[in-house]
C-alpha cells in the first residue's frame, strides 16, 4: 500500500497527476462533493447559529467507504480539491467525513496541472483555510435559506412547483427589464448619405457626418450635389495604436467563446475543465488577468522564437475587481510551446482561442496610420468625410483579434479602407451619391455571454456560480434562449447618378434574433411578484453587496453566521408578511372585447402555462386558447389573441378519419387517426390544404416504415429501428443499444427482450440522462 493518499476532484484530473507522482503515491477521485445539506427543512438550524445537517447521497456512499479504508491505511492524506471556495469546502468536507487528523492530512493547491506544479504544491502544504470554508458555507446557506423560504410563497400566490434563488432571481430580472426595454423602443428613420468617388481602384468611399430625420431634406441635399463642385478641404495623417486585450477570465473567456466559437456559457466551462483536467490549461474558475513570471517568460521566449523580438512587449495586467486573488492567474495555455492540443473538435477550438488571446496579451501594439479627407460641398455648408487606414506593423494582430457584441457594434460598414493618394484642395468626381433611409435599433437582448458580463459589471456572482445561474434560469423556465424570426419592413433609397435623383423603395428583415435571451410569461410574473415584495432579493446593489460580505468573509473580515443574521431575520418576516397579505399573481391583462359576442377577453398565467380567456371567470360558456411559442401575456395584441381560437380545425378527410390541425406544446401539428404529425416550417396551420396534410401525414409514414428493420410476432411493442446514430431496439418507452458485433436483423425476440431487461435493471447514475424516449 502507498504510504500517501492523494484526493482530488476528478477521476481525469486523478489520472493525470498519479502520472507525475510515482509509486508512493495513490492518487484517488471524490467525483466532486462528497456530501451535501439533507434535502428536509431541518437541513439548517436557524435558532442555533444556523448549524448545518449533512448527508451522504447514495451514489457517493461506497466511493467514501473506499476513501475512507485508503486514508486509514495511508500514513499522509494529502487533500488537493481546486483552489477556490468551493474547493476548499470539499476538502472540509472530506477532512470531516473520513474523520482525518491534522497531523496526517495537508492540503494543496495549484493552478495548473503540471509536474513542477505538483511537486511545488507538495513542498509547500498547509492546513484548510476555514475563512474560505465559511465564505462558502454562508453562500450554501443563505442560498438554501433563500430557496426554502421563498419557494413556498411562489407555490400559494403565482403557481405550484415554481422556485426561486438569489442570483437566478437577479439575472431574470435583468433579462425582463431588457425585454420591455425593447418593447417600449420606438424606431427613429434618419436617411444616411455616402458618396462614392473616383472609379475602379482609385474609388473610395465619404459620409455625411449628420443625418437627415426628413425624406425632403435628404432629398434637397442630393438636389444640390447635381451641380456641386467637390474637392478636398483637409487632409490630416496621424499615427494610431491598437493594443491587445488582457488575458482570460472566466467571464471574458466565456464571452469570447459565445462570439468566436458559438459555444453555450455551460459548454465553454466543461470544456475548459477537460484541458484544465488533462493539464492542457491552468485553472478556468478566476477573476484574475495576472500572468506568473514563469508564464510571461514561457510567452516572451515563444514569441521572439516563431515570430521574432519586434513582435514581443512584456505586459503586465491588473485585476480591476478588489475581489481577485492576484495570486491566482488568467486562463492559459500550461505550455506556450504547444501551438495546438488534440481532444475533441470543441477543446481543440477552445486552446487554440486561449493559446492565442495569451500571447496576443504579450505582443506588440499594432501600429496603423490613419488619414481622415474632409470634403468641401461648393453648394453647401455641410462636409463629406473619408476615413483611410493602413496597417503599418501587425502587432498582437497577426495572432488575434477580440470580438465585440453586437451592441457594442457600430453601425457603420466594415473597417476603414485604404484611401487613394490624395492631396489638399484636390478636385473630385462624383461617382454616386445615395441617401438609404436608416432605422435606430432597439438595445440589443442578451446573449448567455452578454448576461455574464452584465451580472459581472454589477459585481453579482463569481467565476464559479456563472454558468450555473445561466443554466439554472433557463432549467426553471424563466427564460428561453431561441431563435425568432424577423419581419420584413420597407425602407427608401435615394439615389445620385449621372445628375439624375432616382428613387427606390427596398425591404429588409429587421427584428430576427439568434441564439438570445427572452424571458417566459412565468419568468415576469414571478420577477414582477419578487420586485413588489421581495425588492431586497432582487436588488442589483443589494446583491452585489452580499457578494462583498462573502468576499469579506473569505478574508476573515467578518463573521458568517452574523452576516446571515442580519440578512435572514427581516427576510423571515418579510416572507410571512407576504404569505398574509399578497394577492395572488398571474399577470392578468384585459386586452378588449370579443367582436362577435361582446364578452371580455383576457390573457393570463394557468396551471398549463399563458392563455387567452373569452369570458369572465364566473361565465359558464367561457373559452380558452393558449398563447403560441414567442407570445407574452404582456404584448400580445388583441387581434393575435383572435386568431388563436381558429384553431383547432379541420383540415379535410383521410382514410375515413378527419385531420384537424392544432398547436400544442412543440409546435403546429395534424392529429389523425390518434396519430400525430408535426407540420414542416413555413407552413402556415390556418392555411392547411387538405392535399397538403395527407402529403405530410404520407411523407411520416414513409419516412417510419425506412426507419423500421424488424418486428416481432411475439410482442408488436418491440422493434428494431434504424435511428441516427444506427440501429436499436424500441421496447415500449425503452431505447436499448445492441452489443457491438451483433448483427441487428439476426435478433431473436428473446435476445432482444434480454438486453432490454438488463437495461430496466441497470442503475440509474446521479445525474445521467435515462436513453429513453419522452413521454
Amino acid at each position: 500500500m502507498a504510504k500517501n493518499l492523494l484526493i482530488v476532484e476528478s477521476p481525469a484530473k486523478a489520472k493525470t497527476i498519479e502520472g507525475y507522482l510515482g509509486k508512493d503515491f495513490t492518487v484517488k477521485s471524490s467525483y466532486g462533493h462528497i456530501r451535501d445539506l439533507v434535502k428536509s427543512e431541518d437541513a439548517i438550524d436557524i435558532a442555533h447559529n444556523f448549524e448545518q445537517k449533512y448527508e451522504i447521497p447514495a451514489d457517493k456512499k461506497q466511493i467514501v467507504s473506499e476513501l475512507k479504508k485508503l486514508a486509514k491505511e495511508a500514513e499522509m492524506v494529502w487533500l488537493a480539491s481546486d483552489e477556490d471556495r468551493e474547493g476548499e469546502a470539499i476538502s472540509w468536507h472530506l477532512y470531516e467525513t473520513l474523520g482525518l487528523k491534522e497531523t496526517n492530512t495537508k492540503r494543496i493547491v495549484f493552478h495548473e496541472i503540471t509536474k513542477p506544479a505538483i511537486m511545488r504544491a507538495i513542498e509547500n502544504p498547509r492546513t484548510i483555510n476555514y475563512n474560505l470554508v465559511n465564505a462558502q458555507q454562508a453562500r450554501r446557506v443563505l442560498d438554501r435559506l433563500v430557496g426554502f423560504e421563498l419557494s413556498p410563497v411562489l407555490w400559494k400566490k403565482v403557481k405550484p412547483s415554481l422556485s426561486a434563488g438569489r442570483v437566478q432571481s437577479v439575472a431574470v430580472r435583468l433579462v425582463v427589464d431588457r425585454e420591455r426595454e425593447v418593447n417600449k423602443f420606438q424606431s427613429e428613420a434618419a436617411f444616411r448619405v455616402v458618396a462614392i468617388f473616383g472609379k475602379g481602384r482609385e474609388a473610395f468611399k465619404a459620409e455625411l457626418g449628420e443625418r437627415f430625420t426628413k425624406q425632403e431634406d435628404a432629398e434637397k441635399f442630393l438636389q444640390d450635389c447635381i451641380a456641386a463642385i467637390f474637392n478636398i478641404k483637409s487632409l490630416e495623417t496621424k499615427p494610431a495604436k491598437r493594443s491587445p486585450a488582457a488575458p482570460f477570465t472566466t467571464s471574458t473567456l466565456q464571452q469570447e467563446a459565445s462570439r468566436k466559437l458559438g459555444f453555450s456559457v455551460s459548454r465553454t466551462m466543461s470544456v475548459a475543465q477537460k484541458l484544465y483536467e488533462s493539464g492542457k490549461i491552468t485553472y478556468m474558475r478566476t477573476d484574475s488577468v495576472n500572468l506568473s513570471d514563469t508564464a510571461l517568460n514561457a510567452a516572451a521566449q515563444e514569441i521572439n522564437s516563431a515570430y521574432g523580438a519586434q513582435y514581443h512587449q512584456l505586459r503586465k495586467y491588473k485585476t480591476k475587481s478588489a475581489s481577485a486573488q492576484e495570486a491566482h492567474e488568467a486562463i492559459r495555455p500550461t505550455y506556450f510551446n504547444e501551438h495546438t492540443t488534440d481532444g475533441d473538435p470543441s477543446e481543440v477550438r477552445l486552446y487554440d482561442l486561449i493559446w492565442k488571446r495569451a500571447i496576443a496579451s504579450q505582443m506588440s501594439e499594432a501600429q496603423f496610420e490613419r488619414t481622415v479627407a474632409k470634403i468641401g460641398i461648393s453648394t453647401r455648408s455641410e462636409e463629406l468625410v473619408a476615413n483611410g487606414e493602413v496597417m503599418k506593423f501587425d502587432g498582437f494582430l497577426k495572432v488575434y483579434l477580440e470580438s465585440v457584441d453586437e451592441d457594442e457594434d457600430s453601425q457603420q460598414d466594415g473597417d476603414n479602407a485604404i484611401l487613394p493618394p490624395l492631396t489638399k484642395g484636390q478636385q473630385l468626381a462624383l461617382t454616386d451619391m445615395t441617401a438609404t433611409e436608416r432605422f435606430s435599433r432597439p438595445p440589443a437582448r442578451y446573449t448567455e455571454a452578454s448576461l455574464v458580463k452584465k451580472l459581472e459589471e454589477l459585481g453579482i456572482g463569481r467565476p464559479s456560480t456563472y454558468a450555473p445561474t445561466i443554466s439554472t434560469i433557463q432549467n426553471r423556465g424563466y427564460v428561453v434562449k431561441e431563435e425568432r424570426e424577423g419581419k420584413q419592413r420597407n425602407f427608401r433609397v435615394m439615389t445620385l447618378k449621372n445628375g439624375a435623383i432616382t428613387k427606390d423603395e427596398k425591404t429588409e428583415n429587421t427584428g430576427a434574433e439568434k441564439g438570445k435571451m427572452f424571458p417566459t410569461d412565468i419568468g415576469a410574473v414571478v420577477n414582477d411578484f419578487l420586485v413588489q415584495h421581495f425588492n431586497g432579493i432582487v436588488d442589483f446593489h443589494f446583491t452585489a453587496n452580499v457578494e462583498k460580505q462573502f468576499d469579506d468573509i473569505a478574508q476573515g473580515l467578518e463573521e458568517w453566521t452574523k452576516m446571515i443574521r442580519k440578512f435572514y431575520d427581516p427576510f423571515h418576516k418579510e416572507v410571512e408578511s407576504t404569505i398574509l397579505n399578497a394577492d395572488r399573481a398571474s399577470g392578468e391583462r384585459e386586452i378588449g372585447v370579443h367582436p362577435v359576442s361582446g364578452k371580455k377577453m383576457s390573457v393570463r398565467i394557468g396551471r398549463y402555462g399563458p392563455f387567452v380567456q373569452i369570458g369572465e371567470s364566473d361565465d359558464e360558456e367561457k373559452v380558452y386558447a393558449s398563447l403560441r411559442a414567442g407570445q407574452m401575456i404582456e404584448t400580445i395584441s388583441l387581434e393575435e389573441a383572435l386568431e388563436l381560437f381558429k384553431l383547432p380545425k379541420k383540415a379535410g378527410v383521410f382514410e375515413e378519419k378527419d385531420m384537424t390541425v392544432a398547436i400544442g406544446k412543440f409546435g403546429p401539428y395534424i392529429r389523425h387517426n390518434s396519430a400525430f404529425y408535426s407540420l414542416p416550417k413555413g407552413i402556415d396551420p390556418l392555411e392547411v390544404s387538405e392535399q397538403q396534410a395527407i402529403d405530410i401525414i404520407l411523407e411520416k409514414r414513409k419516412k417510419d416504415a425506412e426507419k423500421l428493420m424488424k418486428t416481432f410476432d411475439e410482442n408488436p411493442d418491440m422493434k428494431i429501428l434504424n435511428g441516427r446514430w444506427g440501429p436499436y431496439i424500441e421496447f415500449g418507452k425503452l431505447n436499448v443499444k445492441i452489443p457491438k458485433g451483433k448483427e441487428p436483423l439476426e435478433l431473436t425476440y428473446e435476445e432482444c427482450k434480454t438486453l432490454a431487461d438488463a437495461m430496466e435493471k441497470e442503475p440509474k447514475k446521479a445525474g445521467a440522462k435515462k436513453f429513453a424516449k419522452k413521454k
